[in-house]
């Protein structure tokens, strides 16, 4: 079994080995042919964008001439927008059914820190700069998160939401699955609460250990090992409990909902996001149209699971496998119901239960389903930023913001599947490889 003793020493040691990154030269011009400048708004034609220390500082019309010493960067055939954000996505695998029951109990916290690392530079290479990462029980993305920050490697900017929250044998109950004698060890995680008080515990222990973000569970879950359903299994002042005291320490709150009794918990409680909100009932939608909070669709999950099935048909527990049909079935219903009725819509892919590196097939999913093009960009870029709190910094290319720029062959918003081959990314301006 994994020792939390050695997370420290095992963290160091994967961090110290990995490539240092690239550093952003002092000033750099853009040359774009088309800029997306901020999706949704009109498109510029040739431009010049100047960067200097990680940051956009002018932006000007026609090719302006770069000064002596500033390099200069030719997207003249480009079009170029903000670089994009994924909303809900899980670094350290994209391991699944057994094979990811499996990992758990046999990659070192180091393993885990290493593919962490490998998946956010896929992740970055596709195009996003910033990325939500929703659960991470041994700290690895926490500190993968402070090494980008402070150089040391290259990925995504990342806002972590530490271990994930339930009641005990709910969906981020750990210990599912596993024989009595070891479920000790899982539910030493501290991440399981029951009753109010104990809620307020596990979403302290997650602000102790530096989350950005706190994420509950408030129903159960398709991949949870357990025949439990999917409904609500969170008690109301639990809900309330964990949302009171994440935003007492000035953190949103992502929720993992299916059924539309445990969305509507969540929504009374206060939740900044539901992810998957994949059961709704009238009374839910009604309830959603009247909040802010966004809708993180997640519908990429389907293609894991279709990959995994085809690849073996027993990689899923029978328990498991029936909800991941029923997912498949159902999957995309809710959105085609709440982009009418005007629920704000945030980008998200659960990577991890889908492959990191294709993000961007969500964007054909989100247009299948009800969402135009440019709306699914801004999902990415405006709103996932507002989402994470984040739109005085990433999510439009604006004087004062980092340098998170990416660029494609041809119009987005004619083809959004151009967004799946990322043609060049900017990550708070440094050029990524």
């Amino acid at each position: 079994m994994k020792s939390k003793m050695l997370l420290p020493l095992a963290l160091a040691g994967a961090l110290l080995s990995a490539p240092v990154a690239a550093q952003a030269p002092t000033r750099t011009v853009i040359h774009a042919g088309k800029l997306m400048a901020e999706p949704g708004k009109p498109v510029r034609g040739a431009t010049t964008i100047i960067v200097e220390n990680g940051k956009v500082v002018t932006i000007l019309d026609g090719y302006q001439p770069a000064d002596a010493g500033a390099v200069l960067i030719d997207l003249k055939d480009k079009y170029v927008l903000p670089g994009l954000i994924d909303s809900h996505v899980h670094l350290t695998s994209d391991a699944g059914g057994l094979a990811g029951q499996l990992e758990e109990v046999t990659l070192s916290p180091a393993a885990q820190a290493f593919n962490a690392e490998v998946n956010g530079l896929k992740t970055l290479r596709a195009g996003f700069t910033t990325v939500r990462n929703l659960g991470d029980g041994d700290g690895a993305t926490l500190a993968l998160r402070d090494a980008i920050l402070a150089g040391k490697v290259e990925g995504p900017r990342i806002v972590d939401a530490g271990n994930a929250i339930s009641g005990s044998a709910g969906h981020m109950d750990g210990s599912l699955g596993y024989r009595d004698e070891l479920r000790p060890y899982f539910q030493g995680a501290g991440n399981t609460c029951n009753g109010a008080d104990d809620c307020r515990r596990a979403v302290r222990l997650q602000v102790g250990r530096g989350a950005d973000v706190i994420k509950f569970a408030s129903t159960g879950g398709v991949n949870s090992r357990i025949g439990a359903g999917l409904g609500k299994q969170m008690f109301d002042d639990e809900a309330k409990a964990i949302v009171d005291t994440a935003h007492m320490f000035g953190k949103k709150v992502a929720v993992h909902a299916h059924g539309a009794d445990g969305i509507r918990l969540a929504l009374d409680a206060g939740a900044d996001s539901i992810e998957h909100g994949t059961i709704l009932d009238e009374a839910t939608i009604a309830a959603w149209t009247k909040s802010k909070a966004y809708y993180v669709p997640t519908l990429s999950t389907v293609n894991g699971y279709k990959e995994r099935l085809a690849a073996n048909a027993n990689a899923y527990e029978p328990d498991v496998l029936a909800k991941i049909r029923w997912r498949i079935s159902i999957t995309g219903k809710s959105l085609e119901q709440l982009v009418p009725r005007g629920v704000r819509i945030a980008f998200g892919t659960d990577a991890g239960v889908s492959k990191h590196g294709r993000n961007a097939d969500e964007f054909e999913l989100m247009v299948q389903h009800g969402m135009t093009p440019i709306d699914a960009i801004k999902a990415a870029t405006v709103n996932a930023a507002d989402l994470l709190g984040l739109s005085d910094e990433i999510g439009t290319i604006a004087p004062g913001k980092s340098a998170d720029i990416i660029a494609v062959a041809s119009d987005p918003v004619a083809d959004v599947t151009v967004l799946k081959k990322v043609d060049f990314v900017m990550a708070r301006g440094a050029v990524v490889d």
